[in-house]
């Protein structure tokens, strides 16, 4: 495993997608670091809202007529875990995407190096944060902040309420993990894209955010999670290419909006991905 450090790394400072988009992204900046370009930390929102949800999730656990109604789209992640809710306000993105040779083969070991810049920029902002101290069990299992208390992965604040989302996903060269951290208070919508879901007194019990946590603004929040991404990595502020963009584009178009993709958990471009590995050996 080689230093973070050590490597070429940029900043994509906070810009704002649609969901399919912010998926393909992530994707598309991990087909770039294992060809041999840059790592990319980025932080990013969600335009219009968007729920995203993880890659077992059942559609019928989603009030698809809510989201018709709301103009919330619905995007599936290709990591696991639970629904969540994002806008452009209420929630903070973030990915880091790195070539797999380059990380812990431990799939916990990278989990928790990739973790230190979320608890840094957390301690920018005077948020006392750690993983959780002990199990909890599960409110509701679609949502992710809803979903069991696991010490190993789940983070808190200091009165033990859950305030960030993360998972990770290891491609066959390349590893991204990405998550949300809950800014400020969004229950209700949150809570209506699902199907039979708890009391918002219930999600309140369980879930905090920043703003809860902290009397600052959201760009202030922003710049503490872009600079402790940057710090963490030593990255260069950067951009995405032209090309990158391109493909990104249609792989959103192509998988991340497409019904087989999030009702029925289908990759339409798998196929094609393996057709080009094989030329590629070749």
């Amino acid at each position: 495993m080689a230093d973070i450090e050590d490597r070429e790394w940029r900043l994509i400072r906070e810009d704002v997608r649609p969901g399919p988009l912010n998926m393909a992204l992530d994707e598309i900046a991990a087909e770039t670091a294992a060809a041999g370009g840059p790592r990319t930390v980025r932080v990013y929102r969600w335009e219009p809202a968007t729920l995203s949800l993880g890659y077992q999730q059942e559609p019928a656990t989603v009030d698809w007529g809510f989201c018709d109604r709301e103009g919330i789209s619905v995007t599936r992640r290709p990591t696991g875990g639970g629904g969540i809710y994002h806008d452009s306000h209420g929630d903070v993105s973030y990915s880091i995407v790195a070539p797999a040779a380059e990380l812990p083969g431990d799939l916990m070991d990278t989990y928790e190096l990739l973790c230190e810049p979320l608890f840094d920029g957390f301690d920018r902002l005077d948020v006392p944060v750690s993983f959780a101290s002990e199990d909890r069990p599960a409110v509701y299992e679609p949502a992710c902040y809803l979903r069991a208390l696991h010490p190993a992965h789940d983070v808190v604040a200091a009165d033990g309420r859950k305030i960030s989302g993360n998972a990770q996903y290891r491609r066959r060269d390349s590893v991204i993990q990405h998550g949300s951290i809950l800014f400020d208070d969004a229950t209700e919508r949150h809570l209506s894209c699902f199907v039979d879901a708890p009391s918002a007194e219930r999600f309140d019990e369980r879930v905090t955010n920043v703003r809860e946590q902290a009397s600052v603004d959201r760009e202030h929040a922003v710049k503490s999670f872009e600079n402790a991404l940057a710090d963490w990595a030593d990255a260069e502020v950067g951009t995405w290419t032209d090309d990158e963009l391109d493909r990104a584009h249609e792989r959103a178009r192509e998988k991340f909006a497409s019904d087989a993709w999030n009702r029925d958990r289908e990759d339409p471009t798998a196929a094609r991905a393996v057709a080009d590995r094989e030329e590629s050996i070749e």
